[in-house]
C-alpha cells in the first residue's frame, strides 16, 4: 500500500503531463479552427454556403488572414490580378496566330494530328479562299469537329433523312441545296421562301459563294435565339440504347407528336438534368428538380433568408473567361439565375441537325455564324449608314478616347427568359445585373483601388454601393416585356429596376464601358461593340462559331454570371472617385503600402483592350471569315456527313407541296 507522501509525488509528477496535453489539446483546437476561418475567407467554403456562384479559372485577392484574426493592424502589401490576367493573355493570342499553318500541306498535317481523321473533300479548295481573303485562323476548328463528331456514327442515308425530319418541326426551316443552289424552305407551312426565319435567310445567303460546288443537301436552321437539341447522357454514351433508324419517321423518333411549348408537362432544366452524367451533382440532388411556381411567385432563397453572405473577397475574383463552359451538371443550383432553362420552347431530346447562332453548354446544336453578325442593320451594325446603304469603318457617333465617359454603359429590354416553370424571372441574368446597379441601399461593396491614383500602390475599403452605382454605372432598361410574370407584377419590375428612353446604337460609343450580357439567347450586339472603339466587359454562357479565336482579357474584359467583379473592375482601369480617395484618407487601416509604387495607367490599358477588340473584328469577325468558316463547314458536312458511305447517294426525299 502507497503511501499518502508517495501518492501525492506521484499526482505532482503527473500534473505537467495533463497540462501539456490539455495545452496541446487547445493549441490543435485553435489551429484547426483558424485553418477553417482562412479557407473560409479564401473562398474554399462549401458551395452551399455562399450564396455567390463558383466562379472556374478565377485569380483573386485572398485578404489578409493575420489581419482579420487581430494579429496586424493592416493587411499586407495587395497585388492586383489583373495585370497578369493582361499579358498571360497576350501571350496565348500571339502564340496562336504564330501556330498557324501556311501552307494547304501543313493545315492538312495539322488537321489530321488534332482530329485523327483525313480533311473532308475541298479541303484545299477552302484553304485556298481563306488565304486569299487573308484569314488569320486556319487550325483552330476544335468547336466545328466537336459538333458534328457525334453525327459520324451515321451514314449519309440516315443523316439527309433525319435533316428533314427536323425541319418538319415548329421553329427549323431548311436551307436546301439542290442543283448547286440554296433556296430556304419551310416544310411546316409546305412553302418555298415563304415565311421563313431571318436565321435561314442570313445562312442561305452566307453559303451562296460556294453553293454551285456543293452536293445537294439540307441544312435545318434554328429560328429561335436558344439551342434546341438536349441529348440524355445514356443515349450518347451507349447509343444502342436509342433508335437508330429514322425511317420510320420523326413521330417515332420523338415517341409521339411534336408539341412546341412545354404547356407544363416538363421544362429545359429537366432535360438538361437528363444530358448530365449519371453521378452529377444535377442528376443526384433531389433540390435540382424544382417545384412550379406559381405566375409571379418569387422562389425561396434559402441563403438571403438566413442572413448568409458573400466572403470579404467575392467582389475581387476576377475569371480567365467568360461562363460559356459553366458545368451547370456539378452546380446545379446555378442554373435558376439563367433564363434559357426556362424557355418555352420545347428542347429536341434526339439527335438531329440542328444548325443554330449559339449554345450552352451540354447542348448538341451544330455552331454557324449569326444572321445579324453577317448582315448590315442600324440595330447591330457599327458604321452603319443608311442613306448609302453601306458599312462605315468610323461610325458617325463614334467619340474620341479622351471625350467618352468612365460610365458602364447598358440599354435594353427586360428579356432573358421564358416562364416554364414561372416565378424564376427575377433571377434572370439582366434581372440581376440592373436590381445590382439600381441599387440605392445602404449595403457596402469592397472594392480595391490605386491610391495614390495612376500608382500600383492598391488599398481597399467598403464603398455604399449607391456611391459606386452613381458614379459607376448607367445601366436601364428601356422596355418591360412579360412584366406580369415578374414577383409583384410590372409595378415591382419598375420599382425595382431602373427604367430609361431607348437610345440608338450610336449612343453606346459616349462611354469606355460597354456591358453586354445575355438576354434570351446570345447577344447580337457584341461585333458591334467590338468594332467601336470602346472596351466591352462580356458576360454569357454560350458558345459561338468564334468563341475559341477571340482571347478574354486582349479583346474583351469577361465578367462571371455572378457580376460581383464588376466595380473592381472599373476601379481597376478607370480609378477610384473622390469619395474613395477621401475614403481611404480618413481610414486608419486600409493595406500596406509600397515603399516605391510605379506608374500604372489603367485608362490606357482600357483602351489598348478597346482597340485590340476592334483590331480583332477588323481581322477575324468579318464577313469574309463568316462566309470562310461556312465553306469548311460545308466541306466537312458534304464530304464527312453525306458522302461518309458512298458518294452516290440517294435521291432527296420529297417532302411537300413546294417540290412539285
Amino acid at each position: 500500500m502507497h503511501s499518502p507522501k508517495l501518492t501525492r509525488m506521484a499526482r505532482s509528477r503527473s500534473l505537467p503531463l495533463k497540462e501539456t496535453l490539455l495545452a496541446n489539446k487547445k493549441r490543435l483546437i485553435i489551429l484547426l479552427c483558424t485553418f477553417i476561418f482562412i479557407a473560409y475567407i479564401a473562398g474554399l467554403s462549401p458551395p452551399q454556403l455562399t450564396k455567390s456562384l463558383p466562379i472556374p479559372n478565377i485569380h483573386k485577392w485572398i485578404p489578409d488572414a493575420a489581419y482579420f484574426l487581430g494579429l496586424r493592424n493592416r493587411p499586407g502589401i495587395i497585388v492586383h490580378p489583373i495585370p497578369k490576367l493582361m499579358v498571360e493573355a497576350q501571350t496565348k493570342y500571339k502564340g496562336m496566330l504564330a501556330s498557324q499553318s501556311k501552307t494547304v500541306a501543313q493545315a492538312a498535317r495539322e488537321y489530321r494530328r488534332r482530329y485523327k481523321r483525313d480533311p473532308p473533300k475541298g479541303f484545299d479548295e477552302w484553304f485556298a479562299f481563306a488565304k486569299e481573303n487573308g484569314a488569320i485562323i486556319i487550325d483552330e476548328y476544335d468547336q466545328l469537329v466537336g459538333d458534328l463528331e457525334p453525327f459520324w456514327q451515321f451514314d449519309g442515308t440516315e443523316i439527309r433523312r433525319r435533316a428533314v425530319q427536323v425541319g418538319s418541326l415548329p421553329s427549323i426551316d431548311l436551307v436546301r441545296l439542290v442543283n448547286g443552289k440554296a433556296i430556304t424552305v419551310n416544310i411546316e407551312k409546305g412553302f418555298e421562301d415563304s415565311e421563313v426565319s431571318a436565321r435561314a435567310k442570313g445562312f442561305r445567303v452566307m453559303i451562296e459563294k460556294f453553293q454551285a460546288k456543293l452536293p445537294d443537301m439540307d441544312f435545318p436552321i434554328n429560328a429561335k435565339a436558344e439551342g434546341r437539341v438536349l441529348v440524355p447522357w445514356e443515349h450518347v454514351h451507349y447509343p444502342n440504347m436509342t433508335e437508330q433508324d429514322s425511317s420510320m419517321g420523326v413521330e417515332h423518333m420523338l415517341n409521339g407528336k411534336f408539341v412546341a411549348d412545354w404547356q407544363g408537362d416538363s421544362n429545359v432544366w429537366e432535360a438538361f438534368r437528363r444530358t448530365c452524367p449519371p453521378s452529377s451533382q444535377a442528376r443526384r440532388l433531389y433540390q435540382s428538380m424544382r417545384a412550379l411556381l406559381k405566375e409571379g411567385q418569387r422562389p425561396v432563397d434559402l441563403f438571403e433568408k438566413a442572413g448568409l453572405v458573400a466572403g470579404p473577397d467575392e467582389d475581387f475574383q476576377f475569371s480567365k473567361s467568360v461562363d460559356d463552359r459553366y458545368d451547370f451538371c456539378q452546380h446545379p443550383h446555378a442554373h435558376t439565375q439563367q433564363g434559357h432553362f426556362f424557355s418555352d420552347w420545347r428542347t429536341i431530346p434526339v439527335l438531329y441537325p440542328i444548325f443554330s447562332p449559339a449554345k450552352g453548354e451540354g447542348y448538341s446544336d451544330i455552331l454557324v455564324p449569326s444572321h445579324y453578325y453577317y448582315s448590315s442593320t442600324k440595330r447591330y451594325t457599327y458604321g452603319w449608314d443608311p442613306v448609302s446603304q453601306t458599312v462605315k469603318d468610323v461610325d458617325d457617333n463614334e467619340q474620341p478616347w479622351i471625350r467618352k465617359t468612365n460610365k458602364i454603359f447598358w440599354r435594353g429590354a427586360t428579356t432573358g427568359g421564358g416562364s416554364s416553370p414561372p416565378g424564376y424571372l427575377a433571377s434572370y441574368q439582366r434581372h440581376r445585373l440592373l436590381r445590382m446597379t439600381s441599387d440605392r441601399g445602404d449595403g457596402n461593396r469592397t472594392v480595391i483601388f490605386a491610391d495614390p491614383p495612376g500608382t500600383d500602390n492598391f488599398v481597399f475599403a467598403k464603398v455604399p454601393i449607391a456611391h459606386l452605382n452613381k458614379e459607376f454605372t448607367d445601366a436601364a432598361f428601356t422596355k418591360a416585356i412579360a412584366c406580369v410574370q415578374y414577383p409583384g407584377g410590372c409595378d415591382a419590375l419598375r420599382r425595382e429596376h431602373r427604367f430609361a428612353e431607348a437610345v440608338p446604337l450610336g449612343e453606346h460609343w459616349r462611354h469606355k464601358f460597354l456591358i453586354d450580357v445575355d438576354g434570351m439567347g446570345y447577344s447580337a450586339r457584341l461585333f458591334a461593340f467590338l468594332a467601336s472603339d470602346s472596351a466591352v466587359i462580356k458576360s454569357t454562357v454560350y458558345r459561338e462559331y468564334f468563341s475559341d479565336w477571340i482571347q478574354p482579357w486582349l479583346h474583351y474584359i469577361p465578367l462571371s454570371q455572378g457580376y460581383n467583379e464588376l466595380y473592381n473592375i472599373h476601379a481597376y482601369f478607370a480609378g477610384p472617385s473622390a469619395y474613395m480617395t477621401s475614403m481611404v484618407s480618413n481610414a486608419t487601416s486600409s493595406a500596406a503600402r509600397k515603399k516605391n509604387p510605379r506608374e500604372l495607367d489603367g485608362d490606357k490599358q482600357l483602351h489598348r483592350i478597346a482597340r485590340a477588340g476592334r483590331q480583332w473584328k477588323a481581322t477575324v469577325g468579318r464577313k469574309v471569315d463568316m462566309e470562310s468558316t461556312c465553306c469548311l463547314y460545308m466541306h466537312s458536312i458534304g464530304g464527312d456527313l453525306t458522302n461518309l458511305c458512298s458518294l452516290r447517294l440517294p435521291p432527296m426525299p420529297r417532302v411537300g407541296p413546294f417540290m412539285g
